[in-house]
């Protein structure tokens, strides 16, 4: 990407306009777009919603968003008002399809005044139920059929199952090519997560021992301190292990795990990506026992508030077996990773708010110096922090000044907010690249299907075996004792980046 060639002009039609998701991460990342100069010269941004808005009260609604929740606050420098000529809102039901000329002709007058055919985005920004209704009558517009200026965007959750994901899958190939469908996963925006690839192929240093003769294990971990937030019944629905591993997980131990690319190509990346889902061991009942923990969280204390079991939460079965916790151990069954377990969890109401990836190196095959020296031995570590910090470490040992041989750990830190420049939010780079048409960071269709593949053989268990121990671990705690057991029994634990005092 380049500032001085900014995307084509442009027009985003956002369905659920006058929704939570537009107020809170698009329209404010949209806006810091603008205030760096990476939105089209020419570009309109249309909320689409029932909710009474005209263009006026809309554009307040959005600049409500932008001072609450944005990293920047709309200044009364004139900026904002700049960026708020470009928006505009449709009142129309995305379920009726007679409604629907009504984004037809907004795009044939926008066409005639700017005297060219705009690239037109269509970002679905609303509950999973409704985007076959909405896809299926936008997929009748004549300008759909424009393979290069036409997209559509997705919002996780990307089907129910591995069967709802295909059934989506072809509904959406048979109304668009497939690089016109982008499926959004914000994890794969965020900074740290992109530099993973940065770190693994532009350093020779890394990439030679990057395998099974070198890396002892990897761990994942992608926790929360808060609970489910209000959202029962979606979650009565979903489960953690649908919620975070299906999904963003998954797609962090792709990068990881995937082979170097031949090129920046799209598909080339998506297409590595893809092998490391099909090289996933795909369990089969006992082992499901084996290498997964499920948890649910009861009641109790988390940082000095009291917290009600998950069970007792607004929308959820008082004899409820979802899982607000999951673990698993994972294999990847090709020649780089043959025997490497990657340790996966994910929870709610846990100690702290925490999402990183741990390279855990083996040992030196032997030890040289005298025991004394190294009695605070430790094998080297790279730790890539996702939040809420953001830095990449890489642990090491060396000779603590003095006359004797003593040894330390210690830590070489890239952190990013002594980069300079603000990191940009996850919505951002991923809304510029969908304004220019850049699918790298987004899922294909066979890598969500090939997902699913590694997740159902876990669901079916999970559903049709419910856990008799439910809830099994403590607000404020760690996860399930299981989860411990889980690692330990090879010999390893779980690493906590942040301590209680770096709490943020």
């Amino acid at each position: 990407m380049n500032v001085s060639n900014p995307p084509p002009d442009s027009i985003l039609f956002i369905f659920g306009g006058s929704g939570d998701l537009n107020q809170r991460k698009l329209t404010p990342a949209l806006y810091n777009l603008f205030l760096d100069q990476w939105m089209p010269e020419r570009f309109v941004i249309v909320g689409i919603g029932r909710s009474q808005y005209n263009d006026d009260t809309f554009r307040q609604h959005l600049q409500d968003g932008v001072n609450q929740f944005s990293r920047r606050k709309s200044e009364n420098d004139g900026k904002w008002a700049k960026f708020a000529e470009h928006v505009s809102y449709l009142q129309m039901n995305g379920d009726n399809s007679e409604d629907y000329h009504k984004i037809s002709d907004f795009v044939e007058r926008i066409s005639q005044q700017w005297n060219t055919q705009p690239h037109v985005v269509f970002y679905l920004a609303v509950a999973p139920q409704l985007v076959p209704s909405i896809a299926a009558n936008l997929g009748q517009l004549e300008l759909c059929a424009d393979r290069t200026k036409t997209r559509i965007v997705v919002e996780k959750p990307f089907g129910h199952d591995l069967k709802s994901a295909k059934e989506l899958n072809a509904q959406l190939r048979s109304l668009f090519a497939e690089e016109q469908i982008f499926r959004i996963d914000h994890y794969l925006g965020k900074e740290t997560v992109q530099n993973i690839l940065a770190l693994r192929f532009s350093n020779a240093l890394f990439e030679p021992l990057w395998n099974r003769n070198y890396i002892d294990h990897v761990q994942i971990t992608a926790i929360e301190s808060v609970g489910i937030e209000g959202r029962g019944g979606y979650f009565e629905q979903s489960g953690a292990l649908r919620d975070m591993v299906q999904n963003h997980i998954l797609q962090i131990l792709c990068m990881i795990a995937m082979e170097a690319p031949v090129s920046f190509d799209a598909n080339e990346i998506r297409n590595k990506n893809l092998d490391v889902l099909n090289a996933l061991r795909r369990f089969n009942p006992k082992e499901v026992v084996e290498n997964t923990v499920r948890g649910q969280y009861g009641a109790g204390e988390n940082n000095g508030k009291k917290v009600i079991a998950y069970r007792d939460e607004k929308g959820v079965s008082k004899t409820s077996y979802v899982e607000t916790y999951a673990a698993a151990r994972f294999f990847i069954d090709n020649w780089r990773w043959q025997g490497v377990p990657f340790y996966v969890r994910t929870g709610k109401s846990l100690q702290m708010k925490e999402t990183h990836v741990i390279i855990q190196f083996k040992s030196p095959p032997h030890n040289t110096f005298p025991n004394e020296a190294v009695g605070d031995w430790r094998a080297n570590r790279m730790t890539i922090s996702i939040q809420p910090n953001m830095d990449i470490r890489i642990r090491f040992q060396v000779k603590r000044p003095g006359q004797t041989w003593n040894m330390d750990p210690v830590e070489m830190t890239f952190d990013y907010n002594s980069a300079g420049d603000h990191a940009p939010e996850a919505y951002e780079t991923l809304l510029l690249d969908t304004l220019e048409g850049d699918p790298t960071l987004f899922m294909r269709g066979d890598q969500v299907e090939a997902a699913w593949e590694v997740i159902m053989p876990i669901l079916d268990y999970w559903e049709s075996t419910p856990a008799e121990d439910f809830p099994n671990y403590a607000p404020g705690s760690w996860g399930p004792a299981a989860a411990d057991e889980l690692i330990n029994r090879d010999g390893r634990f779980w690493v906590n980046v942040l301590q209680p005092k770096d709490k943020k």
